[in-house]
């Protein structure tokens, strides 16, 4: 799979991937939560749309933030497949319900 131009990642980044960045020829973003459960469950949430894409992301949890980074190591690169999977953890990215619920105790 080939790879992608800078200028294409951008526009496609300014488009339609609100809060994600290009930087180490990946795409990154960081998604904050209301605590660690809310953060393990958005995990959850990624890891189905993964699997369906056939296609995974690097991330890791720190409480209530979790940081995502897309990119075809294979390819060297991001490709088309990372823009898909990027937008599809942007769908699953905030917490399925409009109610916010308690915060979590503690840190």
């Amino acid at each position: 799979m080939a790879t992608l131009t800078e200028a294409a990642i951008r526009t496609e980044i300014e488009a339609r991937l609100p809060g994600w960045r290009f930087d180490e020829g990946a795409l990154r973003k960081r998604f904050t939560f209301r605590g660690f459960t809310a953060a393990i469950a958005f995990i959850d949430r990624m890891a189905d749309v993964a699997k369906a894409s056939r296609h995974h992301p690097d991330f890791c949890c720190h409480y209530d933030t979790v940081d995502v980074i897309v990119t075809t190591h294979a390819a060297g690169g991001v490709t088309a497949a990372d823009l898909s999977l990027a937008r599809a953890i942007e769908s699953v990215g905030a917490p399925p319900s409009s109610s916010p619920g308690p915060e979590e105790p503690g840190r």
